[in-house]
């Protein structure tokens, strides 16, 4: 199973979850339907053993009533937690009590877990995610948002001491899986769902409550009016539990089958199945196992690596399968037996190998260092083994890619990784990735820059571009490393750093495909929370979206051609690849930049399984002429990062 069918069976089990959720809704109004009956004949004086009584004080407008009162209550609940967690994964991080890692961190751990994190983004084409650290003492660690574009790592503290490098490696691969493979989405999805039958039962516990303390303050005159309120409490309070009971089997039961697919990708990615059963093995060993203190852990449960709550019934209500049939599954070999966590060896670990993993010192980290196997070289790549290996290595990662990215993390400057970790470097980065090599445009773009932009930033530009020069191969890999600094600016930041990023894209009186994808990506990952709370449905069809998809066909088809009639016979063969041979091809001077943009909009909303037929066609269009060159090779990616298929950087061995 593939990247998008990944995706698409967690579209589909979204939907099961809708289904699920509507059943438990209509069996909560069945409940508090009988239990109002229940109340009505015991004020009346019907015995409770003659129930066929009571159902006579049962009517369709007094059901009307309890299902409109079930169905809000439910409704503004769950809608409540969605909005809650709209803005993405720094939500769940910041309930946790999570602290974002500082990008300039002078602790050792926290350099190799961010060092890490880095690797693996690269290595699959991904934004870096902001990291949380959470100050736990168990083994664990979890992946939090709606899509990679609003992801977010959380870690304990217990994680990143205890586990020596390739084993963190291993559950960083895991919780990136997740991101991949859509559970992010189903997993906040089920927070929203289950917290609206949660407050039914919160409900008959403030009715109880309120009514006890009348109840309590009335005792001496015997009055009984407060009885059938407090009956009807206490029944809200049993049928909400009891909802809540069974939505956490299922919230446990779709979780555990997630776990064991996020385990096998996990090995896919680093070819290293050792890094995260260690990581297993050792939260078998550990004191505190994989254990979250945190009151909000059971909220969150499902999104942990491991256990982190002790479940109530656990063979049926545990979010995560055995440690030992997830070890066994890994590793049939192993002995059985768990492993000791010794504090302070991974820190060691990771001392000694500083040199390899791209923490080298600044004297082997220069602009003119060159590293072999770099995808990025300046020659072309066969077209046909090119264009299978991108769309074949979607959504995924292997060792070459995790190799790739530690050699490119270890040729750049300590300058450049300083200025990518904070806000004003990270815009300064961007700045100078946006350069023309034309002198007199240069020199036009300094001159507005000076104008529009913060003093510091300009300065920082200055001093970047002076010491390192920004070679197109690092470009997209620069943008995806300096993302969870930009994130951190304020909204008058982005606007400012918006407008500038336009001007001087415009200096040069045009705006060419490749500055256009790479603004659309830090649109795509740095506009507002509140512009993407209006979520659409998904399309199902590329036929409707057939106009959309003629613009940026022909957009991609004339990027890189040499002719209008080059560009036209491209185009051809990507309508044919697309099973759409009647779009119409659009020439430069027909469309502006902001029609390509609504129509990349547009196409992000298509279904899964519809994508990659859309990206094999754009690789038809860049391989027309029998090879292709890693300018188009980044302009690809920019436009799949755009479409939320992570694209890993093409490694040919």
């Amino acid at each position: 199973m593939n990247f998008f069918e990944h995706q698409d069976n967690a579209r589909r089990k979204t939907g099961h979850l809708v289904v699920l959720f509507v059943l438990a809704v209509l069996f909560l109004i069945a409940l508090t339907q009988l239990l109002v009956v229940g109340v009505m004949a015991w004020l009346n004086g019907v015995p409770l053993q003659e129930w066929q009584l009571a159902l006579h004080y049962f009517s369709w407008p007094t059901l009307l009533k309890v299902a409109t009162g079930i169905g809000l209550v439910v409704m503004l609940a769950s809608g409540y937690k969605f909005l809650q967690l709209s803005s993405g994964g720094k939500v769940v991080a910041e309930a946790m009590g999570g602290r974002l890692v500082n990008i300039n961190s002078d602790d050792a751990d926290e350099r190799k877990l961010l060092n890490v994190v880095q690797e693996m983004a690269i290595a699959s084409g991904t934004p870096v995610p902001p990291v949380y650290l959470i100050d736990e003492a168990g083994i664990n660690a979890f992946a939090a948002g709606y899509k990679p574009a609003d992801a977010v790592i959380g870690v304990t503290r217990g994680c990143v001491q205890q586990l020596e490098r390739d084993e963190l490696q291993g559950v960083i691969a895991h919780e990136f899986s997740h991101i991949f493979n859509g559970d992010m989405r189903l997993n906040i999805r089920l927070i929203g769902v289950l917290h609206g039958i949660l407050v039914i039962g919160m409900v008959g516990y403030f009715i109880l409550r309120s009514v006890s303390r009348t109840g309590y303050r009335s005792r001496s005159s015997k009055n009984n009016s407060a009885l059938p309120f407090l009956a009807l409490g206490a029944g809200l309070m049993v049928i909400g539990y009891a909802g809540t009971f069974f939505g956490n089997w299922i919230k446990a039961a779709v979780s555990r089958q997630r776990e064991f697919l996020a385990d096998s990708s996990a090995v896919q990615f680093t070819r290293n199945p050792a890094g995260i059963s260690g990581a297993l093995k050792k939260i078998g060993g550990f004191s505190s196992g994989s254990a979250i203190e945190h009151p909000e852990a059971q909220e969150i449960s499902h999104l942990f690596f491991g256990q982190a709550v002790k479940p109530f019934l656990s063979s049926l209500m545990a979010t995560h399968p055995p440690l030992q049939e997830r070890i066994k599954r890994i590793d049939p070999s192993w002995n059985g037996r768990f492993e000791n966590a010794s504090h302070g060896a991974a820190s060691d670990v990771y001392q000694q190998s500083e040199s390899v993993v791209g923490f080298a010192g600044a004297a082997s980290r220069t602009s003119s260092d060159t590293v072999s196997g770099f995808a990025a070289s300046s020659s072309a790549f066969a077209a046909s083994a090119a264009k299978a290996e991108l769309l074949d290595s979607i959504g995924g990662t292997d060792d070459k890619h995790v190799d790739y990215a530690r050699k490119l993390l270890a040729t750049l400057p300590d300058e450049v990784l300083e200025a990518a970790s904070e806000p004003y470097g990270a815009r300064a980065l961007v700045y100078c990735l946006l350069l023309d090599s034309d002198e007199s445009i240069r020199e036009k773009q300094w001159q507005l820059l000076k104008q529009n932009a913060n003093s510091v930033v300009f300065s920082f530009t200055r001093q970047l571009c002076m010491s390192f020069e920004m070679s197109p191969e690092y470009r997209l890999p620069l943008l995806e490393l300096s993302l969870p600094a930009l994130k951190q600016l304020t909204a008058d930041q982005y606007e400012r750093f918006r407008k500038n990023v336009v001007t001087l894209m415009q200096a040069d009186a045009r705006i060419d495909l490749h500055e256009w994808a790479l603004y659309r990506v830090l649109l795509h990952h740095l506009q507002p929370p509140k512009s993407k709370l209006a979520e659409l449905g998904a399309i199902r069809s590329l036929k409707l979206v057939g106009k959309a998809c003629g613009l940026l066909l022909s957009a991609m088809a004339q990027a890189g051609a040499d002719s209008d009639e080059t560009a036209q016979q491209a185009f051809s063969e990507a309508a044919q690849t697309l099973g759409l041979q009647r779009l119409q091809f659009v020439r430069r001077d027909e469309y502006a930049l902001a029609d390509l943009s609504r129509a990349l909009q547009l196409l992000c909303r298509l279904q899964p399984l519809q994508k990659p037929r859309l990206l094999k066609a754009l690789c038809a269009c860049v391989t027309h002429d029998g090879q292709i060159k890693p300018v188009e090779i980044e302009l690809i990616r920019a436009v799949a990062l755009n479409l939320d298929c992570p694209m890993p950087p093409l490694v040919l061995q």
